[in-house]
C-alpha cells in the first residue's frame, strides 16, 4: 500500500508530460496543415501522386536490371525541371484562361453606355507628331487652337472595363490579317488615327505600302489614290482605307467619258469589296454625311436600283435612299459570312455634327472649346443612329455605336481653327486628332 501511495505522484507526472507533449504535437500538426492549405503556390510545386514514384519506361527498365550496390535514383533533375514548367504552364494558362473570360465578358459589354472621365495619360500620341500618317488639316495642334484639355478625355463604360490600348498587343492580335475602313472622310479620320495608335505618332520606316495589292493607286489624271494601304513587315499586319462615302457601286455610264454622269447602284455594294473581301479579316463600314442633293449634283450620280434609273418615289428622298443602301450592302455582307468565316464586321453608327445657327455653308458654328460642357455621360440603352441599329438587328455584322458618345464632344471638332478655313466657315463635322476617333479605335481593339 505504501509503495503504491509512494509511486502514485511519480506515475501522474509523466502521465501529465505525454498529455503535454501529445498537445504540442497536435497544435504543431494543426498550424502546420493550415499553412499548408493556405500556400497554393507550394501544393502546386508538388508532383501529382501518380507522378511521385512513376518511374519512365526506359527508367523502371535500368532501375529493374541495374546491380544491387548501385544507386537508381526515382527522381533526376531533369524531371524536377519538367515538373516546375509545367507548374509554370499551369499558372501561365490559368493567366491566360483569365484574360480570356475577361475578353469574353466584354465581348457582351455595351460600350456605348457611360461617361467620358479625365486621364492624363492621354493622348495617345502626340498631335505634333504624326506626320507619316496624320494629314494637317486634321492636327490641330498645328492649328491655331490653344485649348487641348480635349485630348486628356476618356471613355470608361458602364459595368465593364475597357482594355488599354497598345499598338503592339494591336498587331499581335492582327498577325497575318488586315483590317479594312471602307468609308467617307470620318472613315478616312479613323483610319488614320489608328495608325497614330499602332506607332505611337512616331515615324516609322519599316512600314510598307501595299496599296497596289488593292488596286489603290493614283489614277490617271488624278490627285490621289481611293485608298490607301500600309503593312507592318514584323506581324504581317495590313491596315487599309478605301473611299466610298455613299457605300454603294459607282458606274460610269459612259467609260469613255467618265466626266458625264456615275450611276448610283443603291442596291449593290462597292466593287471594292466584291473584289477583295476575301482579302480582309475585320471590316469597319461607314456612311451619312454625303447624302444630300448638293453632293449628288456635285459629283453627278444618278440613282439606279435593279440596274436602271429609281423610279421608286419612297426611294427618292435623300433619307430613304440612305436608309436603304445600308439595308442593301449590310444584308449583302451578312450573306458573305458563311463564306468568309475568318471576317468580323462592323458597321459604325453616324459621327454627329455640331453646327449652332446654319451649315457648314451659311454661317453654322461650334465655337465650345470647354470638355463635357453639354454632358458626359449616356445612359440610353438603344443606339441613336436608328437606321444602323435596325439594318445591323439580326446579322452577324456588329455595331459600332458611336454616335451618342460623340454627341457630347461638341468641343472636340476642328471649328474656326484650321489656317486656311474661308472667312466664317467652321469645320464642325470633323474631329481634331488626337481627339474623339481614338476612342471609336479603342472600342474597335476591344472587340475583335
Amino acid at each position: 500500500m505504501r509503495l503504491r501511495m509512494k509511486l502514485g505522484p511519480y506515475k501522474l507526472r509523466w502521465k501529465a508530460k505525454e498529455l503535454s507533449l501529445f498537445l504540442i504535437v497536435l497544435v504543431c500538426a494543426t498550424i502546420l496543415i493550415w499553412t499548408w492549405n493556405k500556400s497554393p503556390v507550394l501544393t502546386s510545386l508538388l508532383p501529382s501522386k501518380n507522378q511521385l514514384l512513376q518511374l519512365s519506361p526506359e527508367e523502371a527498365a535500368k532501375h529493374k536490371h541495374s546491380p544491387k550496390g548501385e544507386k537508381t535514383g526515382v527522381v533526376k533533375s531533369g524531371s524536377i525541371s519538367t515538373q516546375t514548367e509545367e507548374t509554370k504552364n499551369v499558372i501561365l494558362g490559368e493567366k491566360t484562361s483569365e484574360q480570356e473570360e475577361k475578353r469574353v465578358a466584354n465581348q457582351a459589354c455595351n460600350y456605348a453606355k457611360g461617361k467620358w472621365v479625365i486621364d492624363d495619360k492621354r493622348p495617345l500620341y502626340s498631335g505634333f507628331g504624326c506626320k507619316q500618317w496624320l494629314a494637317p488639316m486634321w492636327a490641330c495642334r498645328l492649328m491655331r487652337r490653344q485649348d487641348f484639355a480635349f485630348e486628356k478625355l476618356r471613355w470608361q463604360p458602364n459595368g465593364c472595363e475597357m482594355e488599354e490600348f497598345e499598338g503592339s498587343k494591336f498587331l499581335k492580335r492582327m498577325q497575318d490579317k488586315t483590317l479594312a475602313f471602307v468609308g467617307d472622310s470620318l472613315g478616312r479620320q479613323q483610319f488614320q488615327s489608328l495608325m497614330c495608335m499602332i506607332t505611337a505618332g512616331k515615324d516609322s520606316s519599316n512600314v510598307l505600302d501595299v496599296g497596289k495589292e488593292y488596286g489603290l493607286v493614283i489614277p490617271p489624271g488624278g490627285k490621289r489614290p481611293n485608298g490607301w494601304a500600309y503593312r507592318f513587315p514584323s506581324t504581317n499586319t495590313t491596315v487599309l482605307y478605301y473611299w466610298s462615302s455613299s457605300l454603294c457601286d459607282l458606274e460610269p455610264l459612259n467609260v469613255k467619258d467618265p466626266h458625264i454622269e456615275y450611276a448610283m447602284h443603291l442596291d449593290r455594294p462597292p466593287a471594292f469589296l466584291r473584289q477583295f473581301l476575301h482579302k480582309i479579316d475585320v471590316l469597319v463600314l461607314n456612311t451619312g454625311h454625303h447624302w444630300n442633293r448638293g453632293k449628288l449634283r456635285a459629283n453627278r450620280w444618278v440613282m439606279y436600283v435593279g440596274g436602271v434609273p429609281n423610279t421608286n418615289r419612297k426611294i427618292a428622298d435623300m433619307g430613304s435612299a440612305k436608309n436603304f443602301t445600308i439595308h442593301s450592302t449590310v444584308k449583302w455582307l451578312d450573306s458573305q459570312l458563311p463564306k468568309h468565316p475568318h471576317l468580323k464586321t462592323f458597321y459604325r453608327s453616324i459621327s454627329p455634327r455640331h453646327f449652332v445657327n446654319g451649315d457648314w455653308n451659311s454661317g453654322g458654328s461650334c465655337d465650345n472649346t470647354t470638355p463635357m460642357s453639354i454632358g458626359k455621360e449616356v445612359l440610353q440603352e438603344e443606339s441613336s443612329d436608328h437606321s444602323a441599329a435596325s439594318a445591323t438587328r439580326g446579322t452577324g455584322v456588329k455595331l459600332l455605336d458611336i454616335t451618342a458618345l460623340s454627341q457630347v464632344r461638341d468641343e472636340g471638332h476642328i471649328s474656326r481653327f484650321r489656317i486656311t478655313a474661308s472667312p466664317g466657315v467652321q469645320d464642325c463635322l470633323h474631329w481634331c486628332l488626337p481627339g474623339v476617333p481614338d476612342t471609336w479605335n479603342e472600342i474597335l481593339f476591344a472587340q475583335i
